[in-house]
This record gives C-alpha cells, sequence and structure tokens, in this order.
C-alpha cells in the first residue's frame, strides 16, 4: 500500500513537472523580471492568451465587454480539466442552488472563486500579481483547482491603468529613484485611478453608470460566485490588509460570512506571519455602502473582501517610506500573490460548506418589508426599471389599489393610494437582500465611524412615492407599453417636463437645429393643462426644417417620447403661444473647467453626463488656461468641486464677473462654492458651526477625538428640502425635494437673488449626520440663483451629479442650463 502511494505522488509530482514545463511564466513571456517593469494593459492580457493555448484543457479565457478607449474587459477561468468541460453546468447548478434557475441542482460542490484585480489603474501591483497567481494555481496548486473555478479578471479598469503605466514609463529614472519627491512618484491631474470618465469603478457596482460595470455585471449575476475578492492599494506607509472587515456591517450579512472572513484572514496570517510580513485586519474598510466590490458580491450571498497592499501610485517600481523601508512592485505584487493564493485554498478546502451556506443567504423568509412598492412619474419608473435589470432583481405591477406601510416622505406609518402602474419589488426573490439593501428607508448603522456614504435609498434617488409594506403586495406581470401614435399637421406640439428623458428629447431637438419654446406659467390648449417648462415645438418657428413634421415624428420616435398636439397659438387660460411667458430656449453653448484645482471626479461626472447621458455638447477647458481664454464664445460656464484659490485670482475673478455681467452663467457645484461664499460682490455666505464645538473637541481625549469629531459630520445623509417650484431652475419639480448632503458645509439663505431650494428643517431621512452638524443647517441653502448684471451664479451647494446614481437630482442642471435667466445673448 505505501509503495501504491508512493508511486502516485510521482506521478502527480511527474505531471505537475510537465505542466510547469509546459507553460511559461510571467518573467518568461514578458521578457523582464515581473515586477522590475509595468506591464501595459495588452502584455498581461497577451500572457493570459498565451497560457490558454498553452494549456487550453484548463484555462478558457473569455471577452466580455470593451471600455471607452476600446480596450478589450477579460474573464479566465482555471479549474481541472474535468470542470473546465463542464464549466456550463457547474455555473446552471449554482444558479439552481439559489433559486436563480429553474431545475434541480446536481451540484458536486465546487467552490467558485471570483479574484478582480485593478479597479483602480494606478493601484498597478495587482494586475502584474494576476498574471503570476494564474502561474503557481497551475503549476503549483493544481490539487485546490479539482474543486474550485477560479475566476480571473486580470484587468477591470485597463484605460485606468495603461493612462498610469504610460505616464510612469515616460516619466521615471532608469533605474527608478526611491525619493518621494521625484516626479515619477508625483502623478498629474487626472492620475490613473479612474477609467476614461474619470469615475471611480470600485463605487460603480450598484449604480453601473459606467460601460465596464454594465458589462461586468452581466457576467457577475450569470455566475454569481462564492467568494469575490478585490485587490487594492493604498498609502506607501501602511502594510497590507486583509479580511475580516471593520464596523459597521451590514445587517444582511450573515454570521457565517463574518466568522468565515476571519477564518480567511487566519490562513492569510500564517503565511504573512512566516515571512515576518506586517499586516492588519478589521480597520478602516467596513462592510456598509453597497456599490462596493466586496460588499456588493457580500449583499449578493458572497465571501466579499478587500485586499489593501501599501504602495498605490505614489510607490512607481520602488519608494523609500516614512519607515525606512524601500516599498517595490516586487514586494507589492508577491504579497497579493500570497493573499489571493491562500483564499482559493480556504474556497478548495470548505468547498462544501461554501455551498451549503451560500443557499442558505437566499432564505429571505425572515426579511421585516416584504415589498417595496414605487409610484410616480413613469419616466423614472422606467429608469429604475433600468436599474433592476442590470442586477436581475425582479419587480411586478400592483393589483390593488391601496398600500399601507412606512411611507418614504414623511418617514412614519401611513397609507398611499396607486394604480395598475405602480412598481412593486418583493424581496421574497433570490436577491431579496440586496432588494433590502437598495429600498430600505433607513440603513441600520452599527458605527458612525463609516468609509463611505451612509445614505442611498432609491425611491428618494429616483423621486418616487414610496411604501415599504411588511406584508407581501398583490401583484402582477408587468403591463406592455403602449406605441406611440404618429404625430398629424397641427399648429404645434408640447411635451411635458418632469424628467430626464424630457431633458434627452430636447437636447436632440436643438442637435437637429429645431426651435423649441418652454413656458414660465401653466397653460392650458385643447383642454389640456400645461404646466412649467413644458416644451413647445411650433410649426411655424420650425419652417427652416425640412420635413419638418416627419423630422419631428422620428424624433419623438426614437426618444420614445409623447407629444401633445394643440391647434391653436390661442390658449384656453393665459400664457398663449406668443406671450412673454413663453420663451425660446437658446442653443447653449457650455463649458466646463478640468484639469489642476478641479475634482477629477466631480469633472468627470459632468463630462459623462453631457456625453453619455443628456446627449448634448460640451467644451473642457483646463485651468491653466483660464486667464487666456475667450469667455465670450460660452453661454454657461460650469465649475465642478473643486479648490480654485489658485485659478481664480484677482484678475481672472474680474474676468470672471464682467463675463457675467454681460449674460453669462457660471454654475457652481459643491466645493466651487467656496471660491465666491464671503467675497466681495456675492451674497453667499457661510453659515458657521456653534461656537463651542472647537472648545468640547479639545476637552476630548486623545484616543476619543475621530469619534467625537463625527459628531460635526455628515457622510451622505437624506434630507427633505423646500423647493420654489415657480423657479426655472425647479420646473418639473414640485415643492419637496429629498436631497443627498455629502458633508457638514453649509449656507445661509441668500439676501439677495433666488432661495430655490432649502432646508427648513434637520430631520435626517437617512444616513448619519452628527448633532453639531444637524446644528447649524436649519434654513440653508441647496441651490439658488444670484444675478449680477445680465448673468447669474448658479449654486449648487449638493452635487446631484454624485457618482451618477442621484436620478432625482440632476433635472435641476438641466434647468440651470436652459432655462435659468434665459436672456443668454446669442454668440
Amino acid at each position: 500500500m505505501q509503495k501504491l502511494v508512493t508511486s502516485l505522488l510521482i506521478i502527480f509530482c511527474f505531471q505537475l513537472s510537465l505542466t510547469a514545463q509546459t507553460i511559461s511564466s510571467p518573467s518568461d513571456f514578458l521578457g523582464y523580471e515581473i515586477g522590475t517593469q509595468f506591464s501595459r494593459n495588452h502584455q498581461v492580457i497577451d500572457y493570459f492568451k498565451t497560457v490558454q493555448k498553452q494549456i487550453p484543457n484548463q484555462v478558457k479565457l473569455e471577452t466580455y465587454g470593451k471600455t471607452n478607449e476600446r480596450r478589450g474587459l477579460y474573464l479566465a477561468y482555471i479549474s481541472s480539466e474535468e470542470n473546465i468541460k463542464n464549466l456550463e453546468t457547474i455555473r446552471e447548478n449554482n444558479l439552481k442552488n439559489i433559486g436563480l434557475l429553474e431545475g434541480e441542482s446536481s451540484a458536486d460542490d465546487i467552490a467558485i472563486v471570483w479574484l478582480s484585480y485593478n479597479v483602480h489603474g494606478n493601484e498597478a501591483s495587482s494586475s502584474e500579481a494576476s498574471m503570476l497567481t494564474l502561474f503557481k494555481l497551475l503549476t503549483e496548486k493544481q490539487e485546490w483547482l479539482k474543486n474550485t473555478i477560479v475566476i480571473i479578471d486580470p484587468s477591470m479598469n485597463p484605460d485606468g491603468r495603461d493612462r498610469y503605466i504610460n505616464w510612469y514609463n515616460e516619466t521615471a529614472s532608469q533605474p527608478y529613484d526611491i525619493d518621494r519627491q521625484a516626479s515619477e512618484h508625483n502623478e498629474p491631474w487626472p492620475g490613473g485611478r479612474p477609467n476614461h470618465y474619470l469615475f471611480d469603478l470600485n463605487r460603480d457596482w450598484v449604480w453601473a453608470s459606467q460601460v465596464e460595470t454594465q458589462q461586468r455585471l452581466e457576467v457577475y449575476n450569470k455566475w454569481m460566485p462564492h467568494v469575490h475578492v478585490d485587490f487594492h492599494e493604498q498609502g506607501i506607509n501602511e502594510p497590507y490588509y486583509f479580511a475580516p472587515a471593520a464596523e459597521p456591517f451590514h445587517e444582511v450579512i450573515t454570521d457565517w460570512q463574518r466568522d468565515f472572513q476571519t477564518e480567511i484572514g487566519k490562513n492569510h496570517a500564517k503565511y504573512f506571519d512566516a515571512e515576518g510580513w506586517l499586516f492588519f485586519t478589521r480597520e478602516r474598510f467596513d462592510l456598509f455602502y453597497p456599490s462596493y466590490g466586496d460588499t456588493y458580491p457580500t449583499f449578493m450571498g458572497a465571501m466579499g473582501m478587500t485586499y489593501e497592499q501599501g504602495g498605490h501610485g505614489m510607490a512607481g517600481l520602488g519608494i523609500f517610506n516614512d519607515e525606512g523601508h524601500v516599498l517595490t512592485l516586487v514586494e507589492r505584487l508577491t504579497h497579493h500573490t500570497t493573499s489571493g493564493l491562500s483564499t482559493v485554498e480556504m474556497a478548495s478546502k470548505n468547498a462544501k460548506q461554501l455551498n451549503t451556506e451560500f443557499a442558505k443567504f437566499f432564505d429571505n423568509s425572515n426579511l421585516k418589508y416584504k415589498s417595496y412598492v414605487l409610484k410616480g412619474n413613469e419616466d423614472k419608473l422606467n429608469s429604475l426599471k433600468t436599474l433592476l435589470n442590470k442586477h436581475h432583481i425582479t419587480f411586478e405591477n400592483a393589483t390593488t389599489s391601496k398600500v399601507s406601510g412606512m411611507n418614504y416622505a414623511t418617514g412614519k406609518q401611513g397609507s398611499l393610494n396607486i394604480d395598475s402602474k405602480a412598481l412593486v419589488v418583493h424581496a421574497n426573490q433570490p436577491k431579496g437582500k440586496m432588494v433590502k439593501a437598495l429600498f430600505e428607508p433607513n440603513a441600520k448603522l452599527s458605527d458612525s465611524l463609516t468609509y463611505d456614504i451612509t445614505a442611498w435609498s432609491l425611491p428618494y434617488a429616483y423621486g418616487l412615492e414610496a411604501m415599504a409594506s411588511t406584508t407581501k403586495i398583490p401583484s402582477e406581470t408587468l403591463l406592455s407599453k403602449k406605441a406611440l401614435q404618429k404625430l398629424t399637421d397641427a399648429y404645434g406640439y408640447v411635451s411635458k417636463w418632469n424628467s430626464m428623458d424630457d431633458a434627452q428629447f430636447l437636447a436632440a431637438l436643438l442637435k437637429h437645429n429645431f426651435k423649441v419654446r418652454f413656458t414660465e406659467k401653466p397653460f392650458t390648449s385643447n383642454n389640456n393643462k400645461f404646466e412649467r417648462g413644458s416644451l413647445i415645438i411650433t410649426k411655424g418657428d420650425n419652417k427652416h426644417i425640412k420635413n419638418f413634421l416627419e423630422t419631428l415624428n422620428t424624433i419623438a420616435q426614437e426618444q420614445a417620447q409623447h407629444l401633445t398636439q394643440i391647434n391653436s397659438g390661442f390658449s384656453q387660460t393665459t400664457p398663449d403661444i406668443g406671450s412673454p411667458d413663453i420663451k425660446l430656449v437658446n442653443k447653449q453653448k457650455v463649458a466646463v473647467l478640468s484639469g489642476e484645482g478641479t475634482s477629477s471626479l466631480s469633472y468627470g461626472e459632468v463630462w459623462h453626463f453631457f456625453e453619455q447621458q443628456l446627449h448634448y455638447p460640451l467644451t473642457s477647458i483646463n485651468t491653466d488656461d483660464f486667464g487666456s481664454i475667450n469667455l465670450d464664445k460660452y453661454n454657461v460656464l460650469i465649475l465642478p468641486n473643486g479648490n480654485y484659490r489658485n485659478v481664480f485670482t484677482e484678475d481672472n475673478m474680474t474676468k470672471l464677473k464682467d463675463w457675467v455681467r454681460a449674460g453669462g452663467k457660471v454654475i457652481a457645484i459643491d466645493g466651487a462654492l467656496r471660491s465666491f461664499a464671503g467675497k466681495d460682490g456675492f451674497s453667499l455666505n457661510y453659515k458657521k458651526q456653534e461656537d463651542d464645538v472647537e472648545k468640547k473637541d479639545n476637552l476630548t481625549a486623545y484616543a476619543d477625538r475621530e469619534r467625537e469629531y463625527s459628531n460635526n459630520l455628515i457622510t451622505g445623509a437624506i434630507f427633505n428640502a423646500k423647493v420654489d417650484h415657480t423657479h426655472p431652475m425647479a420646473f418639473g419639480y414640485d415643492d419637496n425635494y429629498f436631497t443627498l448632503k455629502l458633508g457638514s458645509t453649509a449656507y445661509s439663505l441668500l439676501d439677495s437673488g433666488y432661495n430655490v431650494a432649502y432646508l427648513n428643517n434637520t430631520k435626517v431621512y437617512s444616513g448619519f449626520a452628527g448633532q453639531n452638524a444637524l446644528k447649524s443647517l436649519d434654513q440653508t441653502l441647496v441651490f439658488g440663483e444670484e444675478h449680477m448684471g445680465n448673468g447669474s451664479f448658479i449654486y449648487m451647494v449638493d452635487n446631484t451629479l454624485f457618482r451618477s446614481f442621484w436620478e432625482n437630482g440632476k433635472l435641476f442642471l438641466v434647468n440651470s442650463i436652459f432655462m435659468v435667466n434665459n436672456n443668454a445673448y446669442e454668440l
């Protein structure tokens, strides 16, 4: 017997040796020792392609999409020959096991581990580690692959990675310079962290605003892995972080998920301890905000984890840190490889229990709220459906006329009259826990010290009336959408104005050179009442459009936009169509500042909004060029969140004011307001917190300072703002708007100008706001307009484009561009 075991061991080792000889190592393939240079994205992908060709029976590489800059997005499936042969059956069995696919599961207790690398492009060690991890799995860890499918995404953000790598390779010294003041350790704006549109892809998992995320989610939700790891880097003076995570944990996270994270962390520690490597756990990185690469998988039942290696874009190939240590890329990728392999090992050793506990997660019988019911603007409901479809979350239409439960508008128990158009999202579907996390009115927060925002509830974000019911609401399959009728010859045509669909329709009309009017007052025509902001397209205004009716019909059909015909310019109730209160929409020329001083994330939000949502031209102007540009070429200038201290010098501020006086509009967002608050000529002023806050802080013990300071913070909380919906900036809204407040900076109401939206109470509907911060919020500005000469300064204290998910706020920005102070001069 002993001879047989020995013989089998010799055969197995011989097979491993043959496999190792078959597969090229990363260093052999690249032509340099891995970690001694940065590999461009195509080199990383080419290595995976090469390994697939060398051992196709154990590696399957597929493309799941493309980036904005046309780089491919890839997944590699690594396992035993038998598992690769049965890959589709294993995938289907996993979905059957959790109720996402009909039929009995014949699961063989195969663990599914998904490893995601380089979501932040300048955290570049992880893609290097992905190559070494692939090599070691196939040459040293074949035993684990017998019961484990390993899915590797080697580069989640190829555009950001190549932006960083190309810059570094152009800049770095030969050999590399470890002095942190060297140019190779100081990235220029905007850095390699974000994607093409400068979005942080690690915060986009739920909102799926970016093409990388959208394409990845399609595959992720077809697989639903048991374990997901997101590989990152942090500051150069930090060691290595791995699970277990820090508090707060969202309450949907199970005891098993908590406990197994700890077991995985202990396994990592075993390897790190053996090498004397420093690491930390249970600090900083919590599991609360649902849109991360660790939380999204966790709320989908997986063991979702973030691993953070010291380094980041500052580290380059090597840097001298504060502890007197030269931190190298070789060291960084080695740590990531070790933790990745350790994760696969733990999944393989616990494959059966992983499958069992994974299935248990999808039992949602104990959730408090059984159904979430939403009613309101049809376009906004459709926008929400689009988001839910991205996550394969099901929804139906209501078959009852009244529901009771927790009313989102009041934050109290109540009832709501509904009809068959109301949307019902049930919690008893397989992804019910994610439904709870996204729809619950106010997520339970166990600790006020969090890594991100603490409020995101979808009914508020989409501007819908909603009820959370503890009983299941009757519903049925969704109603089919009626086809739009073709327009016939008439005096004119009117479109509603209350959603981003309407804004896109306006942009399409302007793109085709239609002349469009909007009304500043409600009017009635043909027994139809039209509200403020309604768009009016008349035949008389558009005689220059060849085939006017046919072209308008085409645009309306393409935009799925319903238009109401009017037969006369004489209205039943004024204003008539020729009234001064019905104005032409000026085809605005819009510019936005970019570059040093601006937040790259905020600039990216504006850029993405214009190109991918509004579909309207935008000119980007670098802040370095502001002093020399001719502002007279533009009607609107958008200032993203940022610090413009070095941009708006005395001369440049004079230039800006003169342009506004001549008819220009400045739209300042979030931190950009600091450029004008308390300055001569502006009525915008800060509202400070209570004077005694600093005194109390000085008496707080050192160990308690961080927690005590949280009383001064607002970490993404939702408030109900009062709205002057008669002001053009608020056309399409009613007199209340739920706003997401991202910080505690507060501004007093404008003494001169228009307070379009403001807080007149400090009730927190969702999220965390410290007691001291709340004291200064009452009677503070949310959105406002201040005239200067013929132009305006528009103040947006709260950023409605933040991560592109607060859908209900985007029309405020569109109104600011096209409808506020609509006397813009002709270019």
